[in-house]
């Protein structure tokens, strides 16, 4: 008989279930999973949203957290009617695979 392959659901949180918050305080936008901070950190300047730095603990990497908060903070910049200039490596590589929010590139 061949090796049998069971399907194990993580127990750890993905992406579609992590909340993302605005921290318009602390200029971020931040997601608590399992007592770490992931955020992604924004500077406004001219009208321009600069997001600066995606950051996520390591034992939550490879789970698409930060993809989230990028998506969370370009969808708020949208809505808002404002410009975004990404200074993070990990935005500009979201931002390769998302053209659909290149209109709003400064």
């Amino acid at each position: 008989m061949g090796p049998r392959h069971r399907q194990f659901k993580s127990p750890l949180p993905m992406a579609s279930e992590v909340r993302v918050r605005h921290n318009p305080q602390a200029c971020r936008f931040e997601a608590e999973v399992e007592g770490g901070l992931a955020r992604c950190d924004y500077r406004m300047l001219d009208g321009v949203m600069h997001l600066v730095h995606t950051g996520v603990p390591p034992a939550l990497e490879g789970r698409g957290i930060g993809a989230a908060l990028v998506r969370a903070a370009l969808e708020h910049a949208s809505v808002q009617g404002l410009r975004v200039r990404p200074r993070c490596s990990f935005v500009g590589a979201y931002l390769a695979r998302h053209p659909e929010f290149n209109r709003l590139l400064a």
